[in-house]
């Protein structure tokens, strides 16, 4: 028997607080579609079970977002009587429940109506909007009883959009989702009505509207201002899904720059196997972005498509599995007109001077330097952190964070204990930015004077002919313990020679070689001890490898080759006047100068 399905009849609360307070793991979701919150409590991965007030709000935030999503698809796969019976149900369930602000929010929350955050109730509303345009495209038969939901989340829209441009949010990521539910309700309602949308002005051109937030929220580089990349795909899909049925041609040419950028930002940062690294705040790995990276990658091929973005859609394929709802096959003629020109392939090395990122791909490895602005709210404590990606295979990547409501937790995944950056003294960075000192072809090298007081570091990364060259170095006022983190997401193994650099090796689909020296003379201690791994389980132990010297100035180098990469690495060595010699098996040698 087909498991019973129902919409739940309370109002949701924050999806953050849907997490274990004991190992910080997302709770299984259970059957969201049957609107009853788990027997017994939410299930943690370690066997407990959770059940409280903020909990069961979280769940029905998930519970009310993907029938919304699911009502989206079976307005696509022609079940039109039952989307439109949910849909009513919907309305009426709306009336009932939403007449006010939610009193329950925290206060720092823009606060919504069905759910604790007006985000929330924003992102819902899109889904909904576009369920009613979908059906009627065929027929406005049985719409009508629909247009009271829609004309409230219109106005709760504009109501809220108001309050946060009343407080110079303009730029927030808010007013990108606020804008696209006003424009998904109200173009739902004028299809509904068999009318000509006329919200143009409104949402999409007005001194609030979409135009007017990417305007002011992406950087010239192209990266949303919080340098986040769930956040800066998070505003892109809201941006494309508000553009429905709008001719490409049609956008003012500084948002459709905008918007090229934003794609060729994505298209950069990812692996040739479709990694998304999780820089700043956002999941490390979770099944409904999973099914966002698929919907914005169908909706951005129709704009300015990018042939990098296609292995980011078949990572998000592989990682779902069976909890595919292919609602991003549905989404074709997305747009009023043909896509504008394909994008250029990504460069071996890219800066993002802004953002403050650097991309360097280069003999099977895909290496991203940080130095940039802390990042506002969703920030980390992580300047001239180092992360080291193959195609498929995290070996040192950016960990990503945990929901937002484990306080403990989520200190620690913004910490730099937790990211692949060097230490003072053992204490934390403060919030801080760097700044790039030079970069061409081939390396890229960056400063930060501010993590600590009185401590300069300079990391610099060149592409060798077969390996990544990595050198750091960091110059106090006076006698530190300066250290240099290696934060792997993968098995690492760490060897010890008697003479010569320390050597590692980092598993996964594919493998990495690592060859870890410093100043001569400097006494260097490498340490190994287990640190949780990525956010998505920080149960998951790691080999955490911290390499301390006390000093007043220290270069930590290390070379790193992809195994599958040659001619193989024979040796490596760092002299006292800051040259690194790297030979190769064919003879070969290469030299590399540190920072002076």
């Amino acid at each position: 028997m087909a498991a019973l399905r129902r919409i739940a009849r309370e109002r949701g609360g924050w999806w953050h607080a849907y997490v274990c307070p004991a190992h910080g793991v997302e709770l299984d979701h259970g059957d969201l579609l049957s609107g009853v919150f788990p027997a017994g409590g939410a299930r943690c991965a370690y066997g407990c079970r959770v059940d409280d007030e903020a909990v069961r709000g979280a769940w029905l935030v998930l519970s009310h977002q993907a029938w919304a999503r699911h009502l989206r698809v079976l307005a696509h796969q022609g079940e039109r009587a039952q989307a439109v019976a949910r849909l009513v149900e919907y309305a009426g369930l709306y009336a009932e429940l939403a007449t006010e602000r939610h009193g329950e929010a925290q206060t720092w929350m823009l606060r919504g109506r069905l759910f604790h955050q007006a985000l929330t109730d924003a992102i819902w509303a899109v889904n909904i909007g576009h369920t009613v345009i979908t059906l009627a495209e065929e027929s406005t038969e049985h719409l009508a009883a629909v247009l009271p939901l829609l004309d409230d989340l219109e106005r709760a829209a504009l109501d809220a959009r108001d309050v946060l441009t009343g407080q110079g949010h303009l730029a927030s990521n808010y007013t990108a989702w606020l804008n696209a539910a006003g424009v998904a309700a109200s173009r739902g309602a004028a299809a509904a009505r068999g009318q000509e949308w006329g919200g143009a002005k409104q949402w999409l051109e007005g001194e609030h509207g979409l135009y007017a937030h990417l305007r002011v929220a992406v950087a010239d580089d192209g990266w949303e201002w919080e340098g986040s990349t769930y956040y800066h795909g998070f505003v892109l899909r809201a941006a494309l899904l508000a553009l429905r049925r709008t001719d490409p041609a049609a956008v003012p040419s500084d948002v459709v720059d905008v918007l090229a950028a934003m794609t060729d930002v994505l298209a950069t940062i990812a692996t040739a196997g479709g990694i998304l690294p999780a820089l700043h705040d956002g999941p490390y790995l979770r099944g409904p972005l999973a099914l966002e990276w698929l919907e914005l990658v169908a909706l951005a091929q129709q704009l300015v498509p990018s042939a990098a973005l296609d292995a980011v859609a078949e990572r998000a394929r592989d990682e779902l599995g069976a909890h595919d709802d292919r609602l991003d096959r549905e989404l074709g003629g997305w747009f009023a007109g043909p896509p504008l020109p394909e994008r250029p392939v990504p460069a071996p090395v890219t800066v993002f001077s802004t953002a403050g990122y650097a991309v360097l791909r280069h003999a099977g490895v895909h290496a991203l330097l940080d130095f940039g602005p802390h990042g506002g709210s969703h920030g980390h404590r992580d300047k001239l952190s180092l992360y080291l990606y193959g195609d498929t295979t995290p070996w040192q990547p950016d960990p990503g964070q945990v929901p937002y409501a484990h306080a403990e937790f989520r200190d620690l995944y913004a910490s730099t204990e937790a990211h692949p950056s060097f230490r003072a003294d053992y204490a934390e960075q403060a919030e801080c930015m760097g700044k790039l000192l030079g970069s061409d072809g081939s390396r890229v090298t960056a400063e930060v004077t501010t993590a600590y007081e009185g401590v300069r570091a300079v990391r610099q990364v060149a592409l060798g002919d077969s390996y990544l060259v990595d050198l750091l170095t960091v110059t106090a006022e006076d006698e530190r313990r300066l250290t240099a983190q290696l934060r792997p997401g993968v098995a690492l193994d760490i060897q010890l020679q008697a003479a010569g650099p320390v050597r590692t090796t980092w598993y996964g689909d594919e493998t990495l070689h690592g060859w870890h020296i410093h100043t001569p003379g400097a006494a260097v201690r490498p340490v190994t001890r287990p640190g949780p791994g990525p956010a998505d389980d920080p149960q998951r132990m790691r080999s955490r490898v911290d390499f301390t010297a006390k000093s007043d100035r220290i270069t930590f180098a290390s070379v790193y080759q992809a195994a599958s990469a040659g001619p193989a690495v024979t040796g490596v060595e760092l002299d006292g006047d800051g040259l690194l010699t790297v030979a190769l098996a064919d003879g070969s040698t290469a030299r590399f100068r540190t920072e002076d």
